[in-house]
């Protein structure tokens, strides 16, 4: 229905005609057709993570659903529901799953039966790499994980077909959290078949982890038959964590759509984090326009006119709407991005072991 999307309005178009960008205020972006990529899409979408499972890793989420015996797949499913119903209200047209996201596949897909010509501009991606290992439990026992890599071709055999059971209508699929240890962007059996997969017509994308600067710049380079392999990256980016800014980029640069996850740094970035100088900051320049931390936070993110589409991971509608806020003050005054770019960042390493300190809930 978007009319600056039909029309592949450039930069930061929008359009006067319909719901979405009237209402929203949103950016639109359009890329390249010729290449392995994605059509245009609105500036913010929606990841699945802490949707498709009753326990993950945001500050906070015992909050926002209910006691941990009462996350039944039935209750999951219909707040997965709600959530994706307010996310196409709210003019959010990318949907990012994972095959390690508990059921956010077949949320995702019985979503979309649902809601029929609702949902017909929706498009859904999703990660293989990963395998789903805590068996519906918020926490697991020593020793277990919540998820297992394997980053195989058999993986990717395997998870492919379970994924186009759920999403016959699958854009694009990533593999997930690909590392330099991985040696997954070294597969030639993995490529390979990536390129199979290309060549009937999905978008391939590599999502990244910590390390990521190298991943992101070897996903640049990998190419087959001619061209390039990968026509999208996801990677960690935020006010916290702005170490792979050059490389996002230089992927852009190079016609790649860039997909930032974990822009709230898992709630390190809202009203729920720990007070501190930085939140206080926040706090003060986000009240000053009438808007919370948590869309303040998004909004840095979109502004960068190299982002396709920034995820929000909220669990709940009201999470979601908050968010989504951003949209409506990006792009930031310039001189008030680089405040908060030089007030906030942390460095990349103490970043990331503040992440693996965080605990499922």
């Amino acid at each position: 229905g978007c009319a600056a999307i039909a029309n592949g309005a450039r930069g930061r178009g929008h359009c006067d005609r319909c719901m979405w960008c009237a209402a929203a205020g949103l950016h639109v972006i359009a890329m390249p057709r010729e290449r392995n990529t994605l059509p245009s899409l609105p500036k913010l979408g929606l990841g699945t993570a802490a949707i498709g499972r009753p326990g993950y890793i945001n500050l906070g989420r015992d909050a926002d659903l209910r006691d941990r015996d009462e996350r039944t797949r039935e209750f999951m499913r219909e707040n997965a529901h709600h959530v994706l119903d307010e996310a196409v209200r709210l003019g959010l047209r990318y949907v990012d799953c994972a095959r390690s996201y508990g059921d956010a596949e077949s949320f995702v897909a019985s979503w979309l039966a649902q809601s029929g010509a609702v949902t017909s501009g929706v498009v859904v991606g999703s990660k293989w790499g990963y395998e789903y290992t805590a068996n519906w439990r918020v926490e697991v026992g020593a020793g277990e994980a919540h998820e297992v890599k394997y980053h195989t071709a058999a993986q990717l055999a395997k998870q492919l077909a379970e994924s186009r059971e759920n999403l016959p209508s699958l854009a694009l699929y990533q593999i997930h959290s690909a590392t330099e240890a991985s040696g997954v962007l070294e597969n030639e059996e993995v490529l390979d078949a990536l390129a199979a997969l290309r060549d009937s017509g999905v978008v391939c994308g590599v999502s990244v982890s910590h390390p990521q600067r190298p991943s992101i710049r070897r996903a640049i380079e990998v190419a087959r038959g001619g061209g390039p392999l990968f026509g999208s990256v996801q990677a960690t980016f935020n006010l916290l964590d702005q170490s792979a800014a050059a490389e996002l980029a230089a992927a852009h640069e190079a016609g790649m759509c860039v997909i930032v996850k974990e822009a709230l740094a898992n709630g390190r970035l809202t009203e729920r984090a720990p007070d501190s100088d930085k939140l206080a900051l926040l706090r003060e320049e986000a009240a000053a326009l009438g808007t919370g931390v948590d869309a303040l936070a998004l909004a840095w993110v979109i502004s960068h006119p190299w982002v396709t589409v920034c995820l929000s991971g909220a669990s709940t509608v009201e999470q979601l709407r908050s968010n989504a806020d951003a949209l409506r003050i990006a792009p930031l005054d310039p001189a008030l991005h680089a405040r908060l770019s030089a007030a906030v960042r942390q460095e990349c390493d103490e970043y990331w072991e503040d992440r693996k300190a965080l605990q499922w809930n």
